[in-house]
């Protein structure tokens, strides 16, 4: 019997692509009504964004994710214009936006990654979208958002896109608004770019060398994460036999230690 193999979704041949995910911060805090709103108002902001420039979102390969959206741009796309004008544009809308008096403050993460994605069953596959998930919960970015109460959007993007756009001298990108992080999630190792609209990089050095969730200290070959030590608390210790009463436990600290003598 010949086993048949499912047919690939249509255009899942891999490409190099703009990616690009968007997500709104703090959104689990709010009540379901405020979450209805939020998401319209989030669509929107994209909508008019990309409106104003000039780019066309009925193209875009858009996948809904409730508080989030992630797409993929059209083969073409100028990167220069989504990393100028359509930022700016988002930063812009967002700030008339919560300048309203009857409605939730929407502040937003935003990652930009160019790299390799597929349509798949389930949405997308690729390094491209595995890329700009990580980038958009790098805790520099939420630490960035969270530090800075009058900015409404941090953006980060890649070190290619960077290297590659940024740097190249096209008008309205500015190499100096950005700052370098490393970023690290899960087996995901790579360094980004952050930039909030409204804030030089000076307001960011503070958010910039977080800890890069560094691994638990290897435990001895007995299983105890630190080392026991037998001390004597009172008394005295001749040789192997101990005259008083004793601890086990961790070895004190040499302030400890000096303590204990004290007392």
């Amino acid at each position: 019997m010949t086993e048949q193999l499912c047919p690939l979704p249509p255009g899942s041949t891999p490409r190099r692509r703009l990616c690009m995910t968007v997500d709104v911060a703090r959104y689990s805090r709010l009540d379901t009504l405020t979450q209805l709103a939020v998401q319209t108002d989030l669509v929107r902001l994209l909508d008019e964004a990309a409106r104003r420039s000039g780019l066309d979102r009925t193209a875009w390969e858009r996948q809904p994710q409730g508080d989030a959206e992630f797409d993929v741009l059209p083969e073409g796309v100028p990167e220069t214009v989504v990393l100028g004008p359509f930022v700016h544009h988002l930063s812009t809308c967002l700030h008339l936006l919560n300048a309203r008096t009857d409605g939730p403050r929407l502040r937003m993460r935003l990652a930009i990654d160019s790299g390799v994605a597929t349509t798949a069953a389930l949405g997308h596959a690729g390094p491209g979208p595995v890329a700009v998930a990580r980038y958009v919960n790098a805790h520099q970015l939420k630490a960035a958002l969270a530090g800075l109460p009058s900015a409404d959007l941090a953006v980060i993007i890649s070190d290619r896109l960077y290297q590659d756009v940024v740097r190249s001298g096209h008008p309205g990108l500015d190499p100096a608004q950005y700052l370098r992080v490393h970023v690290r999630i899960k087996e995901f190792l790579s360094y980004g770019w952050i930039r909030v609209p409204g804030h030089g990089p000076d307001d960011l050095r503070a958010f910039a060398d977080g800890p890069l969730n560094p691994p638990p200290p290897p435990a001895p070959a007995d299983g105890f994460p630190f080392k026991l030590a037998q001390h004597v608390r009172h008394g005295a210790a001749v040789g192997r036999d101990v005259h008083g009463a004793i601890t086990i436990g961790p070895a004190p600290s040499p302030s400890d230690s000096a303590a204990l003598h004290l007392g």
